[in-house]
């Protein structure tokens, strides 16, 4: 009955560090609390944040991270919006400042065509690449009879 509880104990002691340590490092992450004068500029709000990417997350649009630039940003596509700028000139400003990187679907320009274009050439080189190796590859030759001295010769070795 002592070991029961000195065991029942031992298991509670760990059941709690463990949930000390879970609960501990888990973070609060912030909500954005904006008002907006109408729900067209709030749907706006909700598609620019959508579209333009995080600079530190690389793969998270702004609405879905959680990172203090990303807060910046999304602060920033609120301003501009109660400003009374359009979605472009709200895409240009974040263009200007941050990149092509920033958009989810950069346009086509001299810094953008690996981008668009590099998985399609890729992949035209790859095919290209297995119909020259499959070509170069040497067909199959018929099989050919033995002649009457190999014949001998495969009998004799088989004896042996």
């Amino acid at each position: 009955m002592l070991t029961l509880i000195k065991n029942s104990k031992v298991l509670f002691s760990v059941f709690m560090l463990l949930a000390v340590f879970l609960l501990g490092s888990a973070q609060a992450s912030p909500v954005d609390t904006y008002e907006f004068s109408d729900k067209v500029t709030q749907k706006r709000y909700q598609e620019l944040t959508k579209e333009l990417r995080c600079p530190k997350c690389q793969n998270q649009n702004l609405a879905d991270s959680n990172s203090p630039i990303a807060a910046d940003l999304r602060r920033q596509v609120y301003n501009l919006l109660n400003e009374g700028k359009s979605d472009m000139e709200i895409m240009s400003y974040m263009v200007d400042r941050y990149g092509d990187f920033v958009l989810y679907r950069p346009k086509v320009n001299n810094t953008t065509y690996i981008l668009w274009f590099g998985p399609a050439i890729l992949l035209l080189l790859g095919v290209g690449v297995i119909i020259f190796i499959l070509r170069r590859k040497p067909h199959a030759k018929e099989k050919q009879a033995l002649s009457a001295d190999q014949q001998d010769k495969l009998k004799q070795i088989l004896k042996d």
